[in-house]
């Protein structure tokens, strides 16, 4: 039996993850509010392809949590995480990430030089958040904060990437990359956007400062430290909608 792929079919799938890749953008930069009806159709002509990768892209969003599906009505975008929910993403993505650590350890001299790599980009990344956060007023301004946070929210989840990366479990990568979504749609519904650059940054250095240690728990210890108090700024700031 022939399994030669046609050019077509390539074609296809090619176009498929793009789709996927361009809807998972617009619904992660708030394009589309949450709770707002997802209009095929438009997003078709918005994109330039039929309808049917716009289904097919959407039928994987699903899954992350992203849209929700009605019965007769089609796809809406999700609400913002609740109290609740948050609580338990934070508590998965502790328990992911920790294990991560500990399996990533010991780290050699390479390994945490480019931990301190990624960690200087999200400090300039940081740092452009503030500047861009203290001029925000006009429509340009505002434009250019959320183009600066989410480029500090990709040099965070840079650094996350490495160490699981360095793990050595794809199926911990798998689950990671499970939660990512609703990790980036979290940061998207926070009232006040990005607030906490100097505890972030601190907390990966202490990170770094682990894996450099002799203490073979230290990392693990870090990393369970760092998503916890991410956890506890993020309920601070929901308790403050």
């Amino acid at each position: 039996m022939s399994t030669t792929t046609s050019t077509g079919d390539i074609t296809r799938l090619g176009l498929r993850d793009l789709v996927h890749d361009r809807l998972l953008e617009i619904l992660l930069t708030g394009e589309i509010e949450p709770g707002e009806r997802v209009s095929i159709d438009g997003l078709a002509r918005r994109l330039n392809v039929s309808p049917t990768p716009i289904r097919e892209a959407l039928v994987d969003l699903e899954r992350t949590g992203l849209v929700v599906r009605e019965a007769l009505r089609g796809y809406r975008v999700s609400p913002p995480l609740d109290r609740e929910q948050l609580a338990e993403l934070c508590d998965a993505r502790e328990t992911v990430e920790a294990r991560a650590a500990r399996l990533a350890t010991p780290a050699d001299a390479d390994f945490i030089a480019e931990l301190r790599e990624l960690q200087a980009a999200h400090e300039e990344a940081g740092e452009r958040v503030a500047a861009s956060g203290a001029r925000a007023g006009s429509d340009g301004d505002r434009d250019r904060l959320l183009a600066d946070a989410q480029d500090y929210f990709h040099r965070d989840q840079d650094f996350h990437e490495a160490i699981l990366a360095r793990c050595g479990n794809r199926y911990l990568v798998q689950m990671s990359h499970g939660l990512g979504a609703q990790v980036h749609r979290l940061r998207q519904t926070l009232p006040s956007g990005v607030t906490d650059v100097s505890e972030a940054v601190a907390e990966h250095r202490a990170i770094i400062d682990a894996f450099a240690s002799a203490d073979p728990d230290a990392p693990e210890q870090a990393m369970r430290t760092h998503i916890r108090n991410v956890a506890a700024r993020a309920l601070a700031e929901k308790e403050e909608e």
